[in-house]
């Protein structure tokens, strides 16, 4: 097997299993692969000639439609259901939307990088 194909098979994307009570359920927040970064990227912000908005209207059901997995690792929400997904208790939306920033590495640090960018 090549470096190549080594890598490419190799499955690294972690996950964390949170118990969900108020839901009566148990989610997997994984950590997003490269195009799934890029596509919650994108949502956040939007490019005016040369000014960069910073779009934070529902940034917590945005990244967790691409983290949320259920325990057969299906993935739960696409883009369409980030509406629904923000209408949610914010205590549990922002209780998954820490995990799944810790486990992506999504600190105030990167944020802040992605702004000035």
């Amino acid at each position: 097997m090549s470096i190549k194909e080594q890598i490419l098979e190799t499955e690294d994307r972690e996950f964390e299993a949170v118990d969900v009570p108020e839901w009566k359920t148990t989610l997997r927040i994984y950590e997003m692969n490269g195009t799934e970064r890029d596509a919650y990227e994108a949502t956040l912000y939007e490019v005016k000639g040369e000014k960069v908005d910073v779009k934070r209207d529902n940034m917590r059901a945005k990244l967790l439609v691409h983290c949320l997995y259920d325990t057969d690792d299906n993935r739960l929400f696409s883009d369409a259901d980030v509406q629904a997904l923000g209408k949610k208790s914010a205590k549990v939306l922002d209780r998954l939307y820490q995990a799944a920033q810790r486990i992506n590495a999504l600190t105030r640090e990167d944020q802040n990088l992605l702004e000035k960018n």
